[in-house]
């Protein structure tokens, strides 16, 4: 459990310390848990002396991984995606970098012995419960320097972000980092008729972590191509400011209207169904936005009356050949997100409906797709364009053998 991870992380350590090269590339997601990761590894890895270099991604695409691992002698770190693949970091790394990876999906064991997967996932903890990626960056930054517990207020906004609860509640390891932000006069948490609503002390005031959460999630997703992630992961170091403000309204404009052209199409009959799925492509019609816009807008729509709530929702998006930053990696493949309704999430929990973490990555790899995070509730994987209902049939073949 805990103690095991905490002491694999220490054997990690050690070997960053040791390792030849003091420069770290630092690949982190761009939701807010993975933005607050990106800020927890940034600072700590700063604080300790290390060259840093910083990328934001949507995903860990295996065009992207080939050319990350290109290189030799390095020291390459994945925070809130990649414990899922490490069985492929490491064929890909061989022996010949220094991997660590600190996710909180659904993982895998790694193969080489200098690809850490230091998942919570693998020690007994549970990802969509217990612990977020920030807060397992969090305990990574604290084995390395005690001193990095100021930080812990950052887990908790990636903690919240998340909005993995218990009866309105963050519990396990999201909760002791919470607490250590309120013992530092950080945070405050308040009670409520369900659960607990908690916040980040400020120098422009209190403000609640869910809209942190959701001011993040923004820059992050609908901001991708626009600087949004930087932008990020400044306000979990230093805060909200007015820039970060007309950056975030912006955002939302774009966001708004193309959500309400997207709608109008589904209206018009543009959801295609199954016997258990409705699906959509939006194909290119999110740009300039990030293609975890698809997710957030099946998020919007999953218990709207626009859709059968005994039915699995899915959206496509085409994903552009290019990583800010980091430049093109020869990508034609599209995103698919899926998203489930509160009725069939409460099918779900209790057995009787296959979770999205089974179904979807199942069917992903028979077309040799790519699946990393995915989660019982929601799920994202790709496969390459033109293969969309092809990967649907997957699922109603996978469906159909339960049913």
């Amino acid at each position: 459990m805990r103690e095991q991870l905490i002491k694999d992380m220490q054997k990690a350590v050690e070997e960053v310390r040791q390792w030849p090269r003091q420069e770290v590339q630092i690949f982190h997601h761009n939701d807010s848990d993975g933005l607050s990761s990106g800020a927890i590894l940034t600072q700590t890895f700063e604080r300790a002396g290390f060259d840093i270099k910083r990328f934001c991604l949507e995903k860990p695409y295996p065009a992207l991984l080939k050319k990350v691992y290109a290189q030799e002698g390095g020291i390459i770190v994945f925070a809130d995606f990649a414990g899922r693949i490490a069985p492929i970091l490491s064929d890909l790394n061989r022996g010949r970098n220094l991997t660590l990876i600190l996710d909180h999906h659904v993982a895998e064991a790694s193969n080489d012995p200098k690809v850490h997967n230091l998942d919570p996932c693998l020690y007994g903890l549970k990802g969509d419960r217990d612990i977020s990626g920030s807060t397992t960056c969090y305990l990574f930054a604290h084995t390395l320097d005690p001193a990095n517990n100021d930080l812990a207020y950052i887990a908790a906004i990636g903690a919240v972000g998340d909005e993995f609860f218990v009866d309105g509640c963050l519990v396990s390891e999201n909760r002791d980092v919470t607490l250590e932000a309120v013992r530092q006069g950080k945070m405050e948490i308040r009670k409520q008729k369900v659960g607990e609503r908690y916040y980040l002390n400020t120098t422009r005031g209190q403000v609640p972590c869910d809209e942190l959460g959701a001011y993040l999630d923004t820059l992050g997703a609908a901001g991708y191509y626009q600087n949004g992630p930087d932008t990020g992961v400044k306000v979990c170091l230093e805060g909200t400011t007015e820039d970060s403000d007309r950056m975030l309204a912006e955002l939302k404009s774009v966001q708004a209207k193309a959500f309400e052209e997207e709608l109008k199409r589904i209206q018009s009959g543009a959801l295609i169904t199954t016997d258990h799925i409705q699906w959509f492509q939006v194909a290119n019609r999110f740009k300039p936005m990030g293609v975890k816009m698809i997710g957030v807008f099946c998020d919007a729509i999953k218990n709207s009356d626009h859709v059968d709530p005994d039915k699995y929702v899915a959206g496509f998006q085409i994903i552009p050949d290019e990583i800010p930053g980091f430049g093109p990696i020869g990508m034609q493949d599209v995103k698919i997100s899926m998203r489930v309704s509160a009725k069939m999430a409460a099918d779900i929990r209790s057995g009787k409906t296959m979770g999205l973490d089974v179904l979807l990555p199942e069917a992903t790899n028979k077309l040799g797709g790519f699946s990393d995070a995915c989660h019982t509730l929601t799920a994202a994987t790709t496969v390459a364009i033109g293969k969309e209902a092809q990967l649907i049939e997957e699922m109603e073949k996978i469906l159909r053998k339960v049913d």
